[in-house]
């Protein structure tokens, strides 16, 4: 998808939860996180959260095709909290995602260090020598008869288009890939990957919080 061909959803903002630190809605696919370059990329999540909550701040972003569990701070400290916790690795995240092919076994982990690929920019890729440490452990739901693959991902890290790029590299992309799946795996009304839960301890109470949001997609 490229930016001329921008097209956001018009669906009104989904709430999970709202208190005097944070926010947290249910992003849909198809809308930046935070603003692109030039108008047509103006319409965006936080931009949108903003007009509700004019005091929230970003903390972390999901790409433009992923949807799911995003939070959001109100106060400077929630946001510093918050973030140190997203850079610490203290969170918790769980992805649920349909790929292409039998995967197995059951479970497993993908150690592959990623960096950007800078002549092809925003596409990552795996880069043995260079690239900055990712993990992302896989358990598989089920297997469908169309030859797909049920899965629930948890990044160990946070790498940008981490788990789009790490079932690419064991041979099961995510359906509806838009930049790492080909031919049949790419023919599918939207990127079949969703943030289902996020784990944090609030900025506040210190006291561990779980928020979720249900997969649009079987």
């Amino acid at each position: 998808m490229t930016d001329a061909a921008y097209a956001p959803p018009d669906t009104p903002l989904n709430v999970i939860h709202a208190d005097h630190a944070i926010v947290v809605v249910d992003k849909p696919a198809g809308l930046l996180s935070v603003p692109g370059r030039g108008e047509h990329l103006a319409d965006c999540l936080i931009a949108r959260v903003q007009q509700v909550y004019p005091d929230a701040l970003l903390v972390h972003r999901l790409d433009r095709d992923t949807s799911g569990v995003m939070v959001f701070a109100l106060t400077r400290h929630a946001q510093r909290d918050l973030g140190a916790q997203f850079e610490g690795r203290a969170t918790k995240k769980a992805y649920r995602a349909r790929l292409w092919g039998h995967l197995e076994p059951k479970e497993g982990r993908v150690d592959l260090p990623l960096i950007v690929d800078w002549p092809n920019r925003p596409l990552q890729h795996v880069d043995p020598v260079n690239g900055k440490p990712a993990q992302t452990d896989w358990k598989v739901l089920g297997h469908d008869p169309d030859g797909t693959t049920r899965v629930r991902l948890f990044p160990l890290t946070g790498r940008s288009h981490q788990l789009r790029v790490h079932m690419k590299e064991i041979g099961h992309p995510i359906l509806g890939d838009p930049f790492y799946a080909t031919g049949p795996a790419r023919a599918f009304p939207r990127l079949m990957l969703h943030a289902e839960s996020l784990r944090f301890n609030h900025p506040e109470t210190g006291k561990g919080v779980t928020f979720t949001a249900p997969c649009p997609f079987r």
